[in-house]
C-alpha cells in the first residue's frame, strides 16, 4: 500500500523527520550501490543518480496521501519509490534487468513505476508526464475524489510546449494537480541562463496558478509547500508550480564528468547537503543508527536480486501492448486499463 503522512495535523513530528532521513539515506546509498554494481557491468545502459537533491522527492511525496497519484519520479527522485512503498529487492533486480514484478526485467535501468503504490512509471521526454498528471487529476475531479496528481520535472522542460499544454490545461479547469520543478540549474550540460529568462517559476501567474519557491535542499521546506499545495487542491483551489531550487552533485550520468558545472558552484551547494542539514536535528546518534539500518537493507536487497533468474527472452514480446477487454479493477480503481492505484483510505503511517 502507498504509504502518506496521516492528515490529522501538518506539523512534522520526530518520526517524520527520522522517517524523512531514513529515506533520503536509503536513496543515497541505492544509487550509490547501484553505480557500484553499473562499473562492475551488472547494470546495463548507463547510471544516473540524485545526490544532493534527495529532499525534493522525499518530502514532496511525504506529503501526499496514500491514495494520490506521483506522474511520475524521474532519473532523480528515487526517494519517491521508496516513500511510497516500492520493494527495495525489485528495483535493483530492475537497475540489472533481472525478472522482477514491477517490470519483468524490461526498459530502461532508470524508467519503471508500481501501480500498485500509485507511481506512473516515467518516460525520457519529462514534460510528458506533466500531461500525464494533468489527466490524472482530471480524472480525479470527474469523478469527485478527494485526491491529487504530483508530478516532478527539471528545468529543462519547461523549455518544451507540453509543459505550457500542462500548465494551461490543469490551471484552466483547477486541476488538483502539484507540478514540482527541480531546479537543478542544468539542462543535461546547458545552464539556465541558456534556456530561458526570468524565473521559471513566475510563468504560473500567466496561466492563473499559485507558483512557490523554496529550498530544494530543505526537506522540510519542500513538504510544507508541498502539503500546502495539496491542501488548496483538495479543496478546489487548483493546481500549484512549486520550484524547489538546488544542483545535482554528478554528472547527468555516470558517463558525464559535469566538467562544465563550475568548481566554487559545486562546493557552494556541498555545503547545504540535505541529509547533513536533516541530521543536525535529529542528532548524530540517530544518523548513524540510520546509515547501519539503510546498509542492511541494501545488503539484503542486492544480494536477493543478484539471485533472481534473466528474464525468459519467449516473454519479450508479452505486455507490450493491451489486449483483450477492459476490466473493472474494483472499487476505487481507476478506469482506465493497466493503472490501479489504492482506493481512497486512511493513509498509512
Amino acid at each position: 500500500m502507498a504509504k502518506g503522512k496521516e492528515r490529522d495535523s501538518d506539523p512534522l513530528n520526530f518520526d517524520d523527520l527520522r522517517g524523512q532521513l531514513h529515506a533520503m539515506c536509503l536513496m543515497r546509498g541505492v544509487e550509490e550501490r547501484g553505480l557500484s554494481l553499473y562499473k562492475q557491468g551488472k547494470v546495463p545502459g548507463s547510471f544516473y543518480d540524485g545526490r544532493g537533491q534527495e529532499a525534493i522527492s522525499v518530502g514532496a511525496t511525504w506529503a501526499l496521501d496514500a491514495a494520490d497519484a506521483v506522474s511520475s519520479p524521474l532519473i532523480r527522485d528515487l526517494g519517491a519509490h521508496l516513500v511510497r512503498g516500492t520493494d527495495l529487492t525489485d528495483i535493483f533486480r530492475h537497475y540489472m534487468g533481472r525478472e522482477n514484478a514491477i517490470s519483468h526485467g524490461r526498459e530502461g535501468n532508470v524508467h519503471f513505476g508500481d501501480r500498485r503504490v500509485g507511481v506512473v512509471g516515467m518516460v525520457s521526454m519529462l514534460p510528458d508526464m506533466m500531461v500525464v498528471a494533468t489527466g490524472i487529476a482530471m480524472a480525479f475531479k470527474m469523478r469527485g475524489e478527494a485526491r491529487c496528481a504530483l508530478s516532478f520535472f527539471g528545468d529543462g522542460a519547461t523549455s518544451r510546449g507540453d509543459w505550457h499544454e500542462a500548465m494551461n490545461w490543469a490551471a484552466l479547469y483547477e486541476l488538483p494537480a502539484i507540478f514540482v520543478l527541480e531546479n537543478n540549474q542544468f539542462a543535461y550540460s546547458t545552464p539556465t541562463s541558456g534556456q530561458y529568462l526570468g524565473e521559471p517559476v513566475k510563468r504560473a501567474a500567466a496561466y492563473g496558478m499559485d507558483g512557490v519557491s523554496v529550498d530544494g535542499n530543505d526537506v522540510t521546506e519542500v513538504f510544507e509547500a508541498t502539503w500546502a499545495a495539496r491542501e488548496k487542491a483538495i479543496a478546489g483551489g487548483g493546481p500549484t508550480l512549486i520550484e524547489a531550487r538546488t544542483l545535482r552533485m554528478h554528472g547527468h550520468g555516470a558517463h558525464d564528468d559535469a566538467s562544465y558545472i563550475p568548481a566554487e558552484l559545486l562546493e557552494d551547494w556541498r555545503r547545504r547537503d540535505p541529509i547533513e542539514r536533516l541530521a543536525e536535528r535529529v542528532g548524530a546518534d540517530e544518523l548513524a543508527t540510520v546509515e547501519a539500518e539503510v546498509k542492511a537493507e541494501i545488503d539484503a536487497a542486492v544480494e536477493a536480486a543478484l539471485s533472481a533468474p534473466m528474464p525468459d527472452p519467449a516473454t519479450a514480446v508479452e505486455g507490450v501492448f493491451c489486449e483483450g477487454e477492459p476490466q473493472v479493477l474494483g472499487e476505487g480503481a481507476a478506469p482506465w486499463s493497466g493503472f490501479a492505484i489504492p482506493a481512497p483510505v486512511a493513509a498509512a503511517a
